[in-house]
């Protein structure tokens, strides 16, 4: 066998568990059906928050790791991507939060005169923006330095990693609906309007968890990230014209300057949604060739937010 573990998917959640392994000393190869710029990771909005994700009685702990980690990289945003940014979540307070909320350094709730007209309370915290695009570079280029690779290679069977690594992790999202076979696994359509800034420095959010609009604005080093939707076993990647219009019309209510902006982008990507995050030692897999098989997907829109938390607990599984 040429490698201690195969990763299968090269999204962040591939990427950093992959990373995690190679700095814990063991040789990994990442295999990835798509280039990194067609993962879905690479159209994310790039917010870190824990949003549409379970269980959340493990959610608070993967997403502080996280948060800690992101923290740390925002000191050098041109080489990884990662910034720390002021921004609001409107509509929400504390207790509409779990524990978790209380160990976000600066989190509070929002003052009358920082929020927009039409919101009545909401929350205020300098948290990680991230430049999916960059961040994505910048985990690939880590796990070289430890020495890893990254391989584009298709993979029709699980058993097929198995035949050159004894550990296995699936991190494929949601290829994940096939390749296991696992139906539990759908996809989340989320379309997103990139504009030029016209002046914006602060992200704002309002996402209903069981509305399929949202509205989020983010500001990027390229421009503005203007959403959304939440689609719910939606699998069309094509942008929709007037759900784009939509989209810069909601955000317009936020910041009336975006209703002008020139639109630079389409994005749509699939959330690899689950009832809950599948994290653990698959122990039927010696019965189909696989002798440590490990599964971590079905992150849904929180990929970003919880990496480097389940990253690790996946780690500690092999």
């Amino acid at each position: 066998m040429t490698s201690d573990a195969v990763v299968v998917g090269a999204g962040v959640i591939g990427l950093t568990s992959a990373i995690v392994l190679a700095e814990r000393g063991r040789r990994v190869a990442v295999w990835s059906r798509d280039p990194a710029g067609a993962t879905t990771s690479a159209v994310a909005g790039g917010l870190w928050w824990p949003y549409r994700v379970q269980p959340s009685e493990k959610v608070g702990a993967w997403s502080l790791r996280t948060l800690g980690v992101l923290a740390e990289l925002a000191a050098r945003p041109e080489e990884t991507g990662v910034r720390m940014v002021d921004g609001t979540q409107a509509g929400i307070g504390l207790g509409d939060l779990g524990p978790w909320a209380t160990e976000v350094p600066g989190l509070r709730p929002a003052r009358r005169e920082e929020l927009p007209e039409g919101w009545t309370h909401g929350l205020r915290a300098r948290i990680p923006v991230v430049d999916m695009s960059t961040h994505l570079g910048y985990l690939r280029r880590r796990l070289e330095a430890a020495g890893g690779s990254v391989e584009q290679r298709a993979v029709a069977d699980l058993a097929e990693a198995a035949r050159e690594a004894p550990l296995v992790v699936n991190c494929t999202g949601l290829g994940a609906r096939d390749l296991v076979p696992d139906a539990e696994v759908r996809p989340v359509q989320g379309q997103l309007v990139i504009v030029e800034n016209p002046g914006i420095d602060e992200w704002f959010v309002a996402a209903d968890p069981g509305s399929a609009d949202t509205l989020y604005v983010l500001p990027q080093p390229y421009g503005v990230i203007l959403g959304g939707t939440a689609r719910e076993d939606v699998w069309d990647l094509t942008p929709d014209p007037a759900t784009a219009e939509a989209i810069v019309a909601r955000c317009a209510r936020v910041h009336s300057r975006l209703a002008g902006a020139r639109v630079i982008g389409h994005r749509v990507g699939l959330r690899p949604a689950r009832s809950r995050v599948r994290l653990e030692a698959d122990t039927a897999a010696g019965g189909v060739g696989l002798p440590r098989l490990l599964h971590n997907y079905g992150h849904g829109g929180a990929g970003v937010t919880v990496a480097w938390g389940c990253a690790e607990e996946a780690a500690g599984l092999g």
